[in-house]
């Protein structure tokens, strides 16, 4: 299950800062260049749309292909963490790793999870909220605005630098909204189905609906297998053509999963594919989900139009 993984990654994670010191200060990295430090290239991407060549950006995970969720972090990787000027996780236990190794630290720790979850001003618990905040555009524009201004207390001679560059990314988020904005125009309230709840935020400012059982998402999403029945609801939606296109994440693959882009396919539901992780050859944020995007937009007028 990927939630047990996630939970033995934190505690190798706690076990490695024993080993380690920090060697960050509030002046700076004793290089003169600030060091980040990201748990994936998703962050990574948007940490180094802001710092340019003033910085230097590292990512832990970078595999276009494995889980982020399963992902192991070594004693090395816990130590780049301890010793950066500024960390950039995901949260949500999505990195579970990394929430504990800045415990540890003295980086400044920007936490994408709970920007979202400082949202909502209710005071209620958000831990069940979905933790794949890198498919909310304005957290993504959010993160880029905090890395700005903490790269600018790291190294105030750039300061102007570090903190343009962050409302050039927040130009670039706009714009990416704008490409949501259009599909809300032409397919508001269309049915999709994902195998798992990755885009969600995504497709809500889309103004689509994700119809997939939340049972069989669930499972999937925690490495088990759907129910008959979740799986019997999830075959219908594609074989019905009820949805407008089927939402697939080739980094959390099984027979389940297959089985289901099969249907899909057989039955002409256009299948979109996004990913966890930058694909190869791409290092760019706004790239990367500006082209997911597209390909949603073609697929939901490929279903249209028959």
């Amino acid at each position: 299950m990927r939630r047990t993984l996630a939970a033995t990654a934190a505690l190798l994670g706690a076990g490695a800062l024993a080993l380690t010191g920090c060697s960050g200060t509030d002046d700076g990295n004793p290089s003169g260049t600030p060091t980040v430090v990201t748990s994936t290239n998703v962050w990574s991407s948007v940490a180094s749309a802001v710092a340019g060549d003033k910085a230097t950006v590292t990512s832990l995970y970078t595999n276009s292909e494995g889980d982020p969720h399963e992902f192991e972090p070594s004693a090395a990787d816990t130590a780049q963490v301890t010793d950066a000027d500024v960390v950039v996780l995901n949260g949500g236990h999505y990195d579970a790793y990394m929430e504990d190794a800045v415990k540890g630290s003295d980086a400044t720790a920007i936490n994408a999870y709970d920007i979202l979850a400082g949202e909502n001003h209710d005071g209620g618990d958000h831990s069940d909220m979905n933790e794949h905040v890198f498919y909310d555009l304005s957290v993504a524009g959010q993160v880029a605005t905090e890395v700005g201004d903490a790269l600018a207390a790291k190294d105030p001679g750039n300061a102007d630098a570090f903190r343009a560059n962050a409302r050039a990314f927040n130009e670039k988020i706009t714009g990416l909204r704008g490409q949501l904005a259009a599909i809300k125009a032409a397919h508001d309230g269309t049915k999709v189905a994902q195998t798992e709840p990755l885009a969600g935020y995504l497709l809500d400012e889309a103004g689509l609906v994700d119809a997939a059982p939340a049972g069989f998402a669930q499972s999937v999403e925690e490495g088990q297998s759907p129910s008959a029945a979740d799986r019997a609801a999830m075959e219908d939606l594609l074989t019905s053509r009820t949805v407008g296109a089927l939402v697939y994440n080739t980094q959390a693959v099984d027979s389940v999963t297959e089985s289901v882009l099969q249907t899909a396919q057989k039955a002409g539901v256009p299948v979109v594919e996004f990913t966890e992780t930058l694909p190869d050859g791409v290092t760019d944020y706004i790239t990367w989900q500006s082209g997911q995007i597209q390909a949603l937009g073609a697929a939901l007028g490929e279903h249209a139009a028959h």
